[in-house]
């Protein structure tokens, strides 16, 4: 099987097909037409109407379908009994009014928290280590991924030598 490569960047090898159907002055569909083979990168660059869609992990989607199947419920708006707060005062404000709220609120806090850090779990500074640490401690759980997956694949000098390296962090493997 031969491969052609892209036109455009003359590396990687053409997977996408882009057909330029050029019209008539009148509006009629011309016969010529403009043929250019492309890697998916430069199609990708190039903004094409149908271009290739940018791969989703699976989390991207169950969040979408998630906010798409929400967008058709109505809740209906409760009132917590302690301090009186709305479960629409909560979101214009963002604000929680008191300890009962966290409970009754839960999936609105959620909802929130996502939207406003983008996460539902903190990935910042840990209490009590210094910065070094905390690269050291990520520098070495990278590693050890990276082990697992070089003995996954039985490319054992490549383990041997990453093995090596969480030694000298003095972290053993």
């Amino acid at each position: 099987m031969s491969y052609q490569t892209c036109e455009n960047c003359h590396k990687n090898v053409a997977t996408v097909t882009v057909i330029e159907i050029l019209p008539k002055a009148d509006g009629e569909v011309e016969s010529a037409h403009h043929q250019q083979l492309l890697c998916e990168m430069c199609a990708q660059s190039k903004n094409l109407p149908h271009a290739p869609v940018v791969k989703k992990t699976l989390g991207d989607i169950w969040k979408l379908l998630q906010s798409s199947g929400n967008q058709g419920k109505e809740e209906p708006d409760i009132e917590c009994p302690e301090c009186g707060m709305t479960r629409e005062e909560l979101r214009t404000r963002g604000r929680i009014g008191c300890a009962n709220d966290y409970e009754l609120f839960a999936s609105d806090i959620e909802e929130i928290l996502e939207r406003v850090h983008g996460a539902l779990q903190h990935d910042g500074r840990i209490p009590g280590i210094s910065s070094d640490e905390l690269d050291r401690m990520q520098v070495i759980s990278s590693l050890k991924k990276e082990l697992n997956e070089a003995i996954r694949e039985e490319a054992y000098e490549n383990a041997a030598r990453i093995r090596d390296e969480l030694q000298s962090l003095g972290e053993g493997a």
